[in-house]
C-alpha cells in the first residue's frame, strides 16, 4: 500500500467513489491504482442491472456481466485516482457524510 498521507487530505469514508454502471467496462484501472483498495471488479449484481437501459445492459453483456464495485468505500481518502485512472469516465468523487 502506497503512503497516501501526502497525496491525500480527506479523512477516511468523507469521500467515496461513485461508479457508473452504464458508463464501466471492468477493465480494473481503478483497482490497480487504488491505494487503499477501494475497489473489486465483479459480476453485477441483478438489482443494478436491470435499472439500466437496453444499451447498457448490452454494453454489460460484452464485458462479462462485470463492473467496478466498492466494498471498501469507508477507507477512500479522495486522491482521485480512481476517476482519473478510469478510460470510460465511470468514476466520480462524492461526498458520502
Amino acid at each position: 500500500m502506497a503512503d497516501t498521507s501526502t497525496e491525500c487530505k480527506q479523512a477516511p469514508g468523507l469521500f467515496g467513489p461513485v461508479v457508473n454502471f452504464g458508463k464501466c467496462e471492468a477493465k480494473g484501472d481503478c483497482v490497480r491504482v487504488c491505494p487503499e483498495s477501494v475497489f473489486e471488479v465483479r459480476r453485477i449484481d441483478d438489482a443494478d442491472f436491470q435499472p439500466l437501459g437496453f444499451l447498457n445492459k448490452l454494453k454489460i453483456r460484452v464485458h462479462g456481466m462485470k463492473v467496478a464495485y466498492t466494498p471498501n468505500i469507508d477507507a477512500c481518502l479522495a486522491c482521485g485516482l480512481c476517476v482519473a485512472a478510469c478510460p470510460e469516465k465511470a468514476i466520480t468523487l462524492s461526498r458520502r457524510q
